[in-house]
C-alpha cells in the first residue's frame, strides 16, 4: 500500500485518481506530479514499485504544501479575515455562506438544521 504524507491511496484505482486522496492535491496537480516524475498516469497504485512511490514523495514534499500544513494555513487565513471584520470574515463567523450563494432556500451545510418556530419557543420556557 503506496502511504504519501500520512495518507494511504487506494490500491485499486489509477495513480492519477489515487493522488487526488491528499488534500491539497486536484486532477490537474496529480497529472503534473506525474509528467515530473516521468510516471504513467493509468499504472494502478498497487502496481508502484517503491522507486516511484519515493519519486512522488519526494516531489510532492518539495514543491506543494499538502495536508496538515495546509488545512493549517486555510485556518489561519479564515481567522485572519474574521479578525479584520471583513464582509467574508462576517460571513464566516455567522456560518453563512461565504461566496455570495443564495440563502434563502439553499445553504442548508452552513447554516445548519432547519430550526422551526415551535422549536425556539420550547426553548426559550
Amino acid at each position: 500500500m503506496a502511504r504519501i504524507s500520512g495518507v494511504d491511496l487506494p490500491r485499486e484505482k489509477r495513480i492519477e485518481i489515487g493522488l487526488c486522496y491528499i488534500y491539497g492535491v486536484g486532477l490537474t496537480k496529480s497529472r503534473e506530479i506525474l509528467k515530473a516524475v516521468n510516471i504513467s498516469p493509468d499504472i494502478r497504485v498497487k502496481d508502484l514499485d517503491e522507486n516511484d512511490v519515493a519519486k512522488i514523495r519526494e516531489y510532492i514534499e518539495k514543491n506543494l504544501t499538502v495536508e496538515g500544513d495546509l488545512r493549517k494555513e486555510v485556518s489561519l487565513n479564515i481567522k485572519n479575515l474574521i479578525e479584520i471584520g471583513s464582509y467574508r470574515g462576517i460571513r464566516h463567523r455567522k456560518g453563512l455562506p461565504v461566496h455570495g450563494q443564495n440563502t434563502r432556500s439553499n445553504a442548508r451545510t452552513c447554516k445548519g438544521p432547519r430550526m422551526t418556530i415551535a422549536k425556539t419557543k420550547k426553548e426559550t420556557k
